[in-house]
């Protein structure tokens, strides 16, 4: 797909900039500069209601037994403005997930809501999440909506275990957390976990920033606090910057005028 068919945001009017301290505190900006990760709340920043309304109508995950998703491609222009870059699959190789159900293969789902992706909020968590990483025009990002429901134990990673994802820029951000014991997130600078950086348990609307190329996650299975109600567990994942050779190839196919990151 050539950069000039892509799907503009509604609001074509050009914008300047905010500095990225205007979304994220500098602490944050910091920590992540010297420490390549950092925790932060984004819950003041969007309607976090609206956002968690979202997961009522998702898809079951085709590839994984009791996970939701959509996700959707995007990219930013010159001007700022969060442009759809239109469908492909998800490619993660096995050096980056270990899982069987998910390893070397191509997974399709269905994009993100167009009302979603019109929200004024959605559009400055984007340009600000760009910022953040220091993205420049027409580098794909990867932004998911996924989680988990129903009764009993499940695994959130499905096999995963510790692992990094493919890319430079990662952040997760916790969309709903209800009825949950678990699902603590695990920072490793190694892949055996021998070396444990972090752990902490994200509230709905906090967001864990990473460098996914230089340090490894995990988090823990998730159980029913009440054993009479379900519980479910749905986050924002939200990528940039790839060096799975594998989703790389899957991109140029698909996005052959898009940036993409060469590693040196």
């Amino acid at each position: 797909m050539k950069l000039d068919t892509l799907k503009y945001d509604f609001d074509t009017a050009p914008r300047p900039l905010a500095p990225v301290a205007d979304y994220w505190a500098p602490e944050v900006i910091r920590s992540l500069r010297q420490q390549d990760w950092a925790q932060a709340e984004v819950r003041s920043r969007l309607d976090l209601e609206a956002w968690q309304a979202l997961t009522q109508d998702l898809p079951r995950d085709p590839y994984v037994n009791r996970r939701w998703k959509r996700m959707s491609w995007l990219t930013l222009d010159e001007r700022g403005d969060v442009l759809d870059m239109g469908p492909c699959p998800m490619a993660q190789g096995g050096a980056f997930n270990d899982a069987e159900s998910m390893a070397d293969r191509l997974r399709y789902y269905e994009p993100l809501t167009p009302a979603f992706m019109a929200r004024s909020d959605v559009k400055a968590f984007v340009r600000a999440w760009s910022r953040l990483w220091q993205l420049r025009p027409y580098e794909p990002i990867l932004m998911q909506i996924t989680g988990v429901r129903g009764e009993g134990m499940v695994d959130p990673l499905q096999g995963q275990g510790i692992h990094a994802d493919g890319c430079q820029a990662l952040s997760v951000m916790v969309l709903s957390r209800d009825n949950v014991a678990g699902a603590e997130n695990h920072l490793y600078a190694d892949k055996g976990g021998t070396r444990p950086l972090a752990d902490t348990t994200l509230a709905p609307g906090d967001i864990l920033h990473l460098r996914d190329d230089r340090l490894f996650h995990s988090v823990d299975a998730i159980t029913q606090l009440d054993e009479d109600a379900p519980f479910e567990r749905f986050v924002i994942i939200i990528n940039s910057r790839f060096v799975d050779e594998f989703q790389n190839r899957i991109l140029r196919r698909h996005f052959p005028e898009a940036l993409l990151h060469t590693p040196c």
